[in-house]
């Protein structure tokens, strides 16, 4: 009898432990963040790898695994690259990488750094754009999310089926743009814009629904452009165009954190990161153009004349976006000196 009791009085203080075990478990499990990073582009293109996946480890070591970051690249998480901002504004999902432009006139002042010919590097343009960000956009068109990043890449160029020297080998092409201002400027040219995401880049082509597209060298060989077209060309000088990222968190979730871990998100975020995350873009594409020499395609780098007459044929586009902001209620021509005067400022620091 008094085994028995021993055994019940055992059996009971051990289901005890692993119930105090099992609360134990359950609570620090409660403790970690799950928060999920929804993007469009593949896993091995360069922001994802070099910048994405960076970014996720240093906020996993930094939390001491308090922050778990479980990264969806193109888009496995279902939707399309238009819809990534109401994902994460609504909380489908947590953090999310895309292109200002997927959701033209959403974010219309961004659409200053991606007018023809207004930028040269990526560093310097980005740095313009944050300052611009912080003083104007970040509570106004970005106000539904919490920003970690807002960037540019490098000099844009044009890859196409046949070799484009002047302008007027734009007449007729059908051009895959970037952005809204992009496509702007490529009806300027006399090409027909196609406006569709990277992703669809590669399929398009290959189908002939376009005949060249804008992106940068860095990104093309994830969407293997240069094995599709053997034609690229460079501009000297200012670059042809560029395009606008923003990085950004759910508010709720962001508040939602500690104060110990919201630092470490901050710690990470804003311009020094936005800064960095530019030059991986802009230092990524020399590689990816020596890979396409390699390979005998075309590169054809017009000289500071020849680019000077298709800046020209660019001008009236600036007067067109002018407009359009003043018709949203911002003065254009005001943002496009503010936006000039930054980069100014942006150059001659880094000199």
């Amino acid at each position: 009898m008094k085994i028995n009791s021993f055994r019940n009085i055992a059996g009971m203080a051990m289901v005890g432990a692993l119930g105090l075990l099992s609360s134990v478990t359950s609570a620090v499990a409660a403790d970690v963040v799950i928060l999920k990073l929804h993007q469009f582009l593949p896993g091995q293109a360069t922001v994802p790898k070099q910048v994405l996946q960076v970014w996720g480890a240093k906020i996993e070591e930094q939390s001491k695994g308090r922050i778990k970051i479980q990264h969806y690249p193109s888009m496995q998480l279902g939707g399309k690259p238009p819809e990534l901002i109401d994902q994460v504004i609504d909380g489908v999902v947590d953090i999310i990488w895309t292109v200002n432009g997927y959701t033209p006139g959403r974010f219309p002042r961004t659409e200053v750094f991606e007018l023809p010919f207004i930028q040269k590097d990526a560093q310097e343009t980005t740095q313009a754009l944050w300052t611009m960000f912080e003083k104007d956009m970040k509570d106004n068109e970005f106000k539904d999310m919490h920003v970690l990043g807002v960037w540019v890449h490098g000099p844009g160029l044009l890859h196409s089926d046949k070799p484009v020297k002047t302008v007027e080998d734009m007449k007729g092409l059908k051009v895959r743009g970037g952005s809204r201002a992009i496509n702007m400027m490529l009806k300027q040219f006399g090409a027909t814009a196609v406006g569709m995401p990277v992703p669809a880049v590669s399929e398009a082509l290959s189908k002939g629904v376009i005949n060249a597209t804008t992106i940068p060298w860095e990104v093309a060989a994830a969407v293997k452009v240069p094995e599709l077209v053997s034609n690229h060309t460079e501009f000297t000088g200012n670059a042809l165009y560029t395009v606008t990222f923003v990085m950004a968190m759910n508010k709720e979730k962001y508040a939602s954190l500690p104060d110990d871990l919201k630092k470490i998100i901050d710690d990470n975020s804003g311009l020094e990161f936005s800064v960095n995350a530019a030059k991986i873009m802009q230092d990524f594409d020399a590689p990816v153009r020596a890979k396409a020499v390699e390979q005998g395609n075309n590169i054809i780098v017009l000289n500071a004349d020849e680019s000077a007459v298709w800046a020209a044929a660019a001008a009236p586009v600036y007067d067109t976006w002018a407009k359009e902001m003043d018709d949203k209620g911002f003065d254009g021509k005001a943002l496009i000196a503010e936006a000039k005067a930054l980069l100014l400022k942006s150059s001659k620091m880094s000199n």
